[in-house]
């Protein structure tokens, strides 16, 4: 829970303002470059003249044969208006005393304007500078929700953002609705998300690449409490973040090697499930095909050619996998060793005790099982 304070801050306090650097988003997309042959792209959460994410299409604009480049800003980002980062400059783009109008971005293609002999960001700042009809105010605030945003979302091929952590699963839903590819930026805990966890386990989405460790450096106006060692001047330091897709990859395609064997002793049966725990996704025995629960980091390794996913931790309105009330005993127990947390007889939850007989809840658990086919693997 610790590692990932900021973001559930973030999503608490809507802190929303974390803006990706160039080299995490060319370390990822650089996975997907011949998916964006052709593409419409929609940055649709990102100033065009301050987001890495416009800069690196605008870059790459002609290696990746983009169709089209779409990118809107939100009117309440500290930076609209002002701000032109990309280019080293400032000045403002658009402001009326009476309400703030945010702005698009529409680029159909990126020639060699300034005659160098080469295609680069010089050539999109002279098109943002003098195609009128390149940058345009919106009527709105800019919130991918709204109407004229949406009308954009409906023109794209794939949507790359950094989308606010806050309106993660509301962002994910519309994207869904539209029937979009998408590459976004989410956190750890999202994968347990009621509207989030039902894609994953039906595999209309699952992880991509991801931030190493998942920890991301961003740039932020927050201020950044991580330890000396972890400080990154001008950046804040964020755990548990990862990439989210909807487009194949090589990576969901690798088989997890397994080389434990089954243990009764060193993996315990749930009092409330019938399943193992298995409290390393390392630690998957290779020859048990009966259902385990594995930390969500486990969603990091998910091959569905491999491995089912059933359900997760607790029971409600969308998952049901059969988990029974923690009995009362068993909370007896727990509160007597020491444990603490707000459980009740009445919730379905996992629960287990350890080989000392120590009554645990286990934290975040993913339920799954081995597929059928799949028992001569290791």
């Amino acid at each position: 829970m610790a590692k990932n304070k900021k973001l559930g801050d973030a999503k608490t306090a809507k802190k929303d303002e974390f803006y990706t650097q160039l080299s995490d988003i060319e370390r990822e997309l650089r996975h997907y470059r011949d998916f964006f042959n052709g593409k419409v792209v929609l940055c649709n959460c990102d100033d065009p003249f301050e987001s890495n994410f416009f800069k690196y299409f605008a870059l790459n604009f002609n290696s990746l044969g983009l169709k089209k480049l779409i990118a809107t800003c939100y009117a309440t980002s500290p930076i609209v208006y002002t701000q032109l980062d990309l280019f080293g400059t400032e000045t403002v783009v658009g402001k009326e005393e009476s309400e703030k109008k945010p702005y698009k971005i529409e680029i159909t293609e990126v020639t060699d304007e300034n005659q160098d002999g080469r295609t680069d960001l010089a050539d999109v700042e002279y098109l943002l500078r003098n195609r009128k009809n390149v940058l345009t105010l919106l009527q709105g605030d800019g919130d991918f929700r709204s109407n004229e945003c949406i009308d954009l979302l409906k023109q794209a091929d794939v949507v790359v953002t950094n989308p606010p952590f806050s309106l993660f699963p509301e962002y994910v839903a519309q994207l869904m609705e539209y029937d979009k590819a998408f590459i976004i930026i989410g956190n750890q805990n999202a994968i347990t998300y009621k509207g989030v966890f039902p894609l994953l386990k039906d595999n209309k989405m699952w992880l991509g690449y991801g931030f190493k460790g998942n920890v991301g450096f961003f740039l932020s106006p927050y201020e950044d409490k991580a330890v000396s060692s972890q400080h990154k001047e001008g950046l804040i330091r964020v755990s548990g973040v990862m990439w989210f897709t909807n487009i194949d990859i090589e990576k969901r395609h690798e088989k997890l090697i397994l080389y434990k064997t089954y243990n009764p002793d060193e993996y315990p049966k749930y009092e409330t499930f019938d399943g193992i725990d298995v409290s390393k996704t390392t630690d998957i025995p290779c020859d048990y095909f009966g259902v385990m629960g594995v930390p969500k980091t486990f969603m990091d390794k998910y091959n569905p050619e491999q491995f089912e996913i059933l359900g997760y931790e607790r029971e409600d309105e969308n998952i049901q996998v059969g988990i029974a009330n923690m009995p009362e005993d068993f909370l007896q127990r727990y509160r007597a060793q020491g444990g603490t947390g707000h459980y009740t007889k009445g919730m379905k939850m996992l629960c287990l005790y350890d080989r000392e007989g120590k009554a645990k809840i286990p934290f975040s658990r993913i339920l799954i099982r081995r597929k059928q086919g799949t028992e001569n693997e290791n």
